[in-house]
């Protein structure tokens, strides 16, 4: 029913005017208050009591979260015991004052299973340079029978070493444990069983004194078989934004062979579970050629009828890094 009260105009006559209909004020949309107000708690909650793996995106996963990790306030994630005591001594490390040997030597660790087929190319390498080089041989299988009488007296005690397993690390730090108890010693280069020189003695020891810096061939691959291996066990000490693939093969300076030595906190993350420490002092490239254009687990082996004087030349003037990543792409790296 339409319920009308008069309306009167200027000329005296009087009309009716609908009156207007006061609705019951409709009730508060209580139930988005509520959802906001959690929403609030929710935020400020993972503000204060962040999850390990993430220092910008606290709460929501990454797969979620990408849209807010970037206004979201950062939050320095508070170090364990063991971190502080790692940082200060590899802080010391870094910082000790470079002191020259009068003699120094290169350390040549060969990693392998047995005998050293090579022995007497490496006897040729090395002949006339004494006291500027040592040997050590860590055989992992059996007690290797030496032609060359440089070689002998030369093998450290050794365990057994199995491919991708935390045994070659140990094997790794074994040479360098004997290495560094010779102060001389102040490159280490750590090679196996199937390495060959491809430049003569003099040449090797210039190139490596003279540089400032270690040769570990790292990168990022993120293919199934590179970054794809990374584990979240492996927080907070490492993140997935550190994580790196490389080569086993190595030289390395004396202060970052100390440092793999000292250190047990990043170790015991690898030995569980699976980005280097002073980057600016590594390069990001092996002077150990390697071929991995094949795709396959182990690089490209050179069998006899593979070897000429054409094929030694080409690989002696290399100027350029590839990485193969396990996603099918190569990443060029040139260096001089």
């Amino acid at each position: 029913m339409k319920i009308s009260h008069p309306w009167h105009l200027g000329n005296g006559n009087v009309q009716t005017m609908p009156m207007v209909r006061h609705r019951p004020t409709s009730r508060r949309p209580h139930w988005i208050i509520i959802l906001v107000c959690m929403v609030c708690v929710a935020l400020i909650g993972a503000y204060v009591y962040p999850p390990r793996r993430y220092s910008a995106c606290y709460f929501f996963a990454s797969s979620v979260c990408g849209p807010f990790k970037d206004w979201l306030p950062p939050v320095a994630r508070v170090l364990t015991d063991e971190e502080v005591a790692s940082h200060v001594l590899i802080k010391e490390i870094l910082s000790m004052p470079t002191v020259e040997p009068k003699n120094s030597k290169i350390a040549f660790m060969f990693l392998t299973p047995g005998s050293l087929p090579f022995e007497k190319l490496w006897e040729k390498f090395f002949l006339g340079h004494k006291g500027r080089f040592s040997i050590y041989v860590h055989a992992s299988r059996e007690k290797p029978v030496h032609v060359s009488p440089i070689f002998v007296g030369r093998d450290i005690r050794s365990e057994k070493v199995v491919w991708g397993k935390i045994s070659m690390v140990d094997a790794e730090r074994r040479l360098l444990t004997n290495a560094l108890q010779d102060p001389d010693n102040q490159h280490f280069v750590l090679l196996s069983d199937s390495c060959v020189p491809l430049h003569n003695f003099d040449y090797v020891y210039n190139y490596l004194m003279a540089t400032n810096v270690s040769f570990i061939d790292s990168f990022w691959d993120p293919g199934p078989h590179g970054n794809a291996r990374y584990t979240e066990h492996m927080l907070p000490e490492i993140e997935v934004r550190d994580f790196r693939k490389g080569s086993q093969w190595f030289t390395m300076k004396r202060q970052h062979a100390l440092i793999v030595l000292a250190d047990s906190l990043y170790y015991k993350k690898f030995k569980l579970y699976c980005k280097m420490v002073d980057p600016t002092g590594i390069a990001n490239w092996s002077v150990t050629h390697v071929d991995w254009s094949e795709g396959k687990w182990h690089p490209k082996a050179y069998r006899a009828q593979d070897v000429s004087y054409e094929r030694l030349k080409n690989i002696t003037s290399i100027d350029e890094s590839f990485h193969v990543t396990s996603d099918e792409k190569v990443i060029h790296l040139y260096f001089f």
